[in-house]
């Protein structure tokens, strides 16, 4: 009977967080889908194909504007450095993909508040020019060759399909591509292809963060944390947050409630968004990287992001605290009180409905034949286009 008590706990509490962050949910895939309809992947192959300071800021801004799945970043970002984008690049526009998406802001200021979503932005930023310098002094042309030999083999990994799949509506002005039946359909088609991709990342990353809260003691955090001495914490959490993501196999927004945990645990403000910035170097993610580029790339990438992500924890820690604007209330509302009927759940039930017209628009067009391809190979899915006349990827609804 204990058991069933503490698995009901568990679901619970996974249940509140999940049912408090929904409709920041919706409207942050929806508002990704929408930039994602102007933004063709041929384009941004072809503007990436070096590390200077402009393809660097391109690279950032069509991580913006893409899909906030981290398996889809990753193999995105092989698709485009096959295709001529700079390794550099390539790997700029994987971190902006996963820590500067407009869904990760939204669910990090209903979740967490508005000063871990400021960091997250910013600390991507700081992200994207560390990552850029440390390339430009330790990668080497040999290592370049090596990724390209291994990902020019085109090893399976996940959701090569959906990557390879180029949504983006063509021709018009913004205002008439958006309101059109092609813009419809597109941003009903990304909406649920962003959700069909991250949604077993969300599920686990509400359960396992509800297991958490629920089974884990204070005391236990505090200890790992060491939050009796707040200098050696600020010291330990981006260090040790990086390693907890890396085990905990979570990553996209799902990682967002686990960092919520670990905050009301005590982990530092800097070992929180070094964590959330973490979930490029999960465990399942080296093993993609591992067939994509080769094990000694794998191992570069892992020690370069590994670096970069502490170090703007430490940066983005050093400036707030400077600023004064460090929370100081560890309380999370959701997993103290629970759901609750106000106007959370009127936005959810809101929501939901608009969610519903964008599932309906996706079956009445063609919608599952697409979403039966997204682990396909992207030369399977190039063959495919060819053979329909069309561009890889271009979309026409």
């Amino acid at each position: 009977m204990e058991i069933v008590s503490a698995i009901k706990d568990a679901l619970g509490m996974a249940f509140a967080m999940f049912w408090d962050v929904l409709w920041p949910l919706v409207l942050g895939f929806g508002l990704s889908a929408i930039v994602q309809v102007f933004v063709s992947h041929k384009t941004m192959a072809r503007l990436l194909g070096d590390d200077s300071p402009r393809s660097i800021t391109l690279a950032t801004l069509f991580g913006v504007a893409s899909s906030s799945c981290s398996y889809a970043a990753v193999a995105l970002a092989r698709s485009i450095f096959r295709k001529g984008a700079s390794f550099t690049s390539a790997m700029v526009f994987e971190i902006a993909s996963t820590n500067l998406v407009i869904e990760l802001g939204i669910i990090l200021i209903v979740l967490l508040g508005w000063q871990f979503a400021a960091s997250e932005f910013l600390g991507g930023i700081v992200m994207v020019i560390l990552i850029a310098l440390i390339f430009r002094l330790t990668l080497t042309p040999r290592l370049v060759r090596l990724a390209k030999e291994h990902a020019d083999r085109g090893r399976l990994g996940r959701m090569e399909g959906h990557a390879a799949m180029d949504m983006s509506v063509q021709g018009g002005s913004f205002v008439s591509r958006l309101f059109s039946g092609r813009g419809f359909t597109g941003v009903s088609h990304l909406f649920v292809m962003d959700w069909a991709s991250v949604w077993v990342d969300i599920t686990g990353g509400f359960l396992v963060a509800g297991a958490l809260a629920a089974w884990v003691p204070d005391r236990f955090w505090h200890d790992v944390f060491l939050s009796g001495n707040p200098t050696l914490a600020k010291i330990e959490g981006p260090l040790v947050g990086p390693l907890v993501a890396i085990i905990s196999f979570v990553c996209s927004v799902g990682n967002v409630p686990l960092a919520a945990v670990l905050w009301k645990g005590g982990i530092s403000f800097g070992g929180v968004v070094s964590f959330i910035f973490a979930d490029l170097i999960i465990l399942p993610i080296l093993d993609i990287y591992r067939k994509y580029y080769g094990g000694k790339v794998a191992l570069y990438i892992l020690g370069t992001f590994y670096v970069t992500m502490a170090a703007a924890g430490y940066i983005v820690e050093l400036l707030f605290e400077a600023l004064g604007i460090i929370p100081t209330n560890r309380n999370v509302g959701v997993i103290t009180e629970g759901p609750q009927w106000n106007y959370t759940s009127v936005l959810n039930i809101v929501f939901l409905a608009i969610a519903a017209a964008l599932v309906l628009r996706f079956f009445r067009t063609g919608g599952p034949a697409m979403l039966a391809m997204m682990d396909t190979p992207e030369e399977e899915m190039d063959h495919h286009h060819h053979e329909h006349g069309m561009e890889p990827g271009h979309h026409t609804a």
